[in-house]
């Protein structure tokens, strides 16, 4: 048996190209015309130049067929299987699959459409994380996909002994969102730095330890300072006792670590001892948003998750009770000077005019020493009654009569300043201090108190509930131990503030020895916040003058150290002052201009 001779196949080495298909699919179409001699091979002798054609033509149109058939056969390499269904959620990235250089845009090839072949599928798992280990981390409770429907029957409206009285219970559809506890990150400063709690009584009854002592330190907390505060341990069951034969005080809070059910059944139980017009706050462990809409429903004034912080505990009771008709409570800044002589009142001042006229927030400066206040002076007034008269009549504060007793000294900043007499023995009543320090915080923004350099009863009070200290001190011996003292006292009875900001003062003055700031705030255990450098012909020339550091030498070091400081304690910056048209210069035909 022989082998036949081979014939040679023309398109060899020939690679298939879209133009090439789309030509032969023309060709196809027209059975009819005749093959063009250009586009045939190269013509040998003896070649029959129709067989030729023919043979070119059925060689080319199998090959195309076969190349087609292989397509739909052979799958795409670039899109493996994937070895289960993808769900929705596991669908997290797309790609393209193929080399850059497939996609590589040419300025010469026209723009190519990508069909969802030539996209790959990249299957991306979510890490499992224990719930158990994850704090809430929504800003409100949220709802289950699929929520377990309560299975007790809806019990009918609390009777005559409601929890809140019917007035002040809002529809489950615009209740607020409650205080979400237990998350981490959040910071409740801002919401319980102007908390105003009135005198109240609040009971407390805690089934954890650590519900327990975060409820006794919101007791201690400056804020809670007029409130009435008892805490006991044993969750509802215990409330409910108690109230067997005791009236119920305004606000209770109790905790209930139950199942939703178990909870809905105590809160009516505690609603029948419950007089009309108390509040009710429940510490609980399911953050869910049904139980909450449900709890509002049945009076319950304010639901918090466990664990609870005590600032947290604080924001959510001066909620309750804040006053609509009041617009805002201004943030206090006490200023005291850590010995005689150390500069508090001017540094106070200074800042309150920094704060005014640079930043440009409303302010009042309120000076307490009433019989060597220098406020008056240094603003170059004469007030008439001022601080002392408000004192002496506290009750019949209002906003008329406060701006009466004020003092403007500029748009801005307002003053009440001290009698400055020895007249009187000053005999005020410690209580008179807070309410008008209370009174002064609705007209302004900012309040700045310029305390002496004494220690009583009400002076403790007035450092304690300020929303911040400073504290100016000189770089000596004597201000150091007077330093310690007071830093050691705030701490201790503001546990849940930030620590008193200390400033050093009259750095820098020739011939005296100082204390380096740095070893300064280590045995303070706080580092100075700021240094103020000593210049007795700057601040000697504006206190004689009447005015302040910025007015008469604002290119000073001691002026930027008082901008700084009030951008500090204001926690605002400067604004952005507007760049001043440069005046046009004098033209040189002036020089020559007859005369």
């Amino acid at each position: 048996m022989t082998k036949a001779t081979p014939v040679d196949d023309p398109l060899d080495g020939f690679e298939i190209d879209d133009d090439f298909l789309t030509t032969i699919n023309t060709i196809a179409a027209e059975t009819d015309d005749v093959v063009s001699t250009a586009a045939a091979p190269e013509i040998k002798p003896g070649y029959d130049v129709g067989a030729a054609s023919l043979n070119f033509m059925e060689t080319a149109l199998n090959r195309v067929e076969e190349a087609f058939a292989q397509a739909d056969t052979q799958p795409d390499e670039t899109v493996p299987p994937p070895s289960e269904p993808l769900e929705a959620s596991d669908m997290s990235a797309l790609k393209f699959a193929s080399s850059p250089e497939t996609f590589e845009p040419m300025s010469s090839d026209p723009v190519a459409t990508i069909e969802l072949d030539d996209i790959e599928v990249i299957e991306a798992r979510p890490t499992l994380v224990d719930v158990k280990d994850v704090a809430p981390a929504a800003a409100e409770p949220v709802a289950d996909a699929t929520p377990e429907p309560v299975q007790e029957p809806v019990i009918e409206p609390i009777g005559p002994a409601t929890v809140v009285s019917p007035s002040s219970v809002e529809p489950a559809g615009g209740a607020s969102v409650p205080v979400v506890a237990g998350v981490a990150g959040l910071d409740f400063d801002d919401q319980a730095a102007n908390v105003s709690i009135p005198r109240i009584a609040v009971h407390v009854f805690s089934e954890r330890q650590d519900t327990l002592a975060a409820a006794e330190r919101a007791a201690q907390d400056r804020r809670m300072s007029r409130a009435t505060t008892q805490v006991r341990i044993g969750g509802i069951a215990a409330a409910i006792e108690h109230y067997q034969s005791e009236p119920t005080p305004p606000l209770i809070i109790v905790e209930c670590m139950k199942d939703a059910r178990s909870l809905l059944a105590e809160i009516d139980q505690l609603a029948e001892v419950c007089d009309s017009g108390t509040k009710v706050v429940v510490i609980g462990a399911a953050n869910d948003i049904l139980l909450y809409r449900e709890l509002m429903r049945r009076g319950v004034s304010e639901y918090i998750v466990a664990p609870i912080q005590p600032l947290q505990l604080i924001a959510a009771i001066g909620g309750l009770f804040a006053d609509p008709d009041q617009p805002f409570v201004g943030r206090t800044i006490a200023f005291i000077g850590a010995r005689g002589g150390a500069g508090a009142s001017s540094v106070a001042h200074n800042t309150a005019f920094a704060m005014s006229e640079r930043i440009g927030v409303n302010t009042v400066i309120v000076d307490y020493d009433l019989p060597f206040g220098t406020s008056g002076l240094n603003f170059n007034q004469d007030p008439f009654g001022g601080v002392a008269d408000a004192l002496s009549q506290p009750e019949r504060l209002d906003a008329t009569l406060l701006d009466r007793m004020m003092v403007r000294c500029t748009d801005r900043l307002s003053l009440f300043a001290a009698p400055a007499t020895l007249d009187t023995d000053w005999e005020i009543r410690p209580d008179a201090f807070d309410e008008v320090t209370s009174r002064i915080r609705t007209t302004a923004p900012f309040v700045v108190l310029d305390l002496p350099h004494l220690w009583s009863r009400w002076m403790r009070e007035q450092l304690i509930a300020a929303d911040e200290v400073v504290l100016v001190a000189t770089p000596d011996l004597a201000s150091l131990r007077n330093a310690k003292n007071l830093v050691d006292l705030i701490r201790q009875a503001r546990p849940n503030d930030a620590p008193p900001r200390v400033i050093l003062n009259q750095v820098g003055m020739p011939g005296r020895p100082e204390i380096p700031a740095k070893e300064f705030g280590q045995a303070l255990g706080i580092h100075p916040s700021l240094s103020i450098p000593f210049d007795a012909k700057v601040f000697g020339s504006a206190a004689n003058n009447g005015q302040m550091v910025l007015d008469t030498a604002a290119k000073t070091k001691a002026a930027e150290a008082f901008e700084t400081l009030a951008q500090i304690v204001s926690q605002r910056q400067l604004p952005t002052a507007p760049v001043k048209a440069r005046k046009a210069a004098p033209s040189l035909s002036g020089l020559f201009r007859r005369r």
